[in-house]
């Protein structure tokens, strides 16, 4: 589903879910914010920055600095453990081994999975590899973590688990979260819901008691 004349904005530190039957274009509109689709028409802006203008290699020098992506399908590089899928980006960054090292141990503690690295995809369950998938993409300091129906393919119990993780690293990391879901269960923990129907924002609310 293409947009029709939306516009949104996402303030720093904010919890944001876009929620909406398939096909309602909020995996379009997080994939606009995200820089993997061009609009043929308006603008996108992230951190003061218009990225819909910038070339294929400042585009992708901006995603990797700037935005983690959490994926329903995981993404996870099968033949890499669960420290060396984290540490991935982080490399094509530049950081140095030993900040790599340590921001790997910190990310997998922080996300439940201490003790864990070693450990390849195929050896996790699912909600495990999720976190490991979340630890990519908090573990390069993003200022915007960009999330398309995280919770999909798990159970109540785990879902639940994730969003309590993806509250506390929003609280903890002021990182932007913007999440893509139908699930009521991930839409009880965001602080503002944007419906979306037919391409359109239909409704843009706070949630008090979240």
């Amino acid at each position: 589903m293409g947009l029709d004349r939306v516009s949104i904005g996402v303030e720093e530190g904010e919890f944001v879910c876009l929620s909406g039957p398939s096909g309602s274009g909020k995996t379009t509109l997080l994939n606009a914010m995200g820089g993997l689709d061009t609009p043929d028409s308006g603008e996108v802006w992230v951190g003061g920055q218009r990225i819909d203008l910038l070339s294929k290699i400042a585009l992708a020098d901006m995603r990797l600095n700037n935005i983690g992506f959490v994926f329903q399908a995981y993404n996870l590089i099968p033949v890499l453990s669960a420290s060396e899928n984290i540490e991935f980006v982080m490399q094509v960054q530049g950081a140095s081994k030993a900040e790599r090292v340590a921001r790997v141990s910190e990310t997998l503690e922080e996300v439940g999975l201490a003790g864990m690295g070693d450990r390849l995809p195929s050896q996790l369950s699912g909600g495990q590899q999720q976190r490991v998938a979340i630890a990519r993409a908090i573990a390069s300091n993003p200022r915007l973590v960009l999330a398309d129906e995280p919770t999909a393919n798990l159970d109540s119990k785990t879902a639940e688990q994730l969003m309590t993780l993806f509250s506390e690293l929003n609280a903890r990391r002021t990182v932007t979260f913007v999440i893509a879901t139908h699930d009521q269960r991930v839409m009880a923990h965001c602080k503002r819901l944007v419906a979306m129907e037919d391409g359109k924002i239909v409704n843009d609310t706070c949630q008090k008691n979240s």
